[in-house]
């Protein structure tokens, strides 16, 4: 298993390797305002990608805050005691009918 991790790994590393050495035109990104950046593509591809995890990490932060201090309060209140039964249960084996699914059409 160890060995298909590792070829895995090494084709995603050649893949995007072969992807940055055929994307090394200069690319401009125009801005507002007339502003423009100029860089090679793979880097406007990478820069584009790390935007977007950032921006996504972001979102999530609220939500993970929010777990996370629901979760604390979890582990500070004890838990609800388990009522006691009265007694125990008197149910027999020839009480309980299983469901049988119907036979017909086979």
């Amino acid at each position: 298993m160890r060995i298909v991790t590792c070829l895995i790994r090494a084709f995603i590393f050649f893949t995007l390797f072969a992807f940055a050495l055929n994307n090394q035109h200069d690319t401009i990104v125009h801005w507002f305002f007339g502003a423009q950046w100029r860089a090679p593509l793979v880097i406007v591809v990478l820069v584009a990608f790390g935007a977007g995890l950032a921006l996504g990490v972001l979102a999530m932060v609220p939500r993970w805050w929010r777990q996370r201090r629901l979760s604390q309060r979890q582990a500070r209140t004890p838990p609800a005691p388990i009522p006691a039964v009265a007694e125990p249960s008197t149910v027999t084996p020839s009480d309980i009918t299983l469901a049988q699914p119907p036979r017909e059409g086979l």
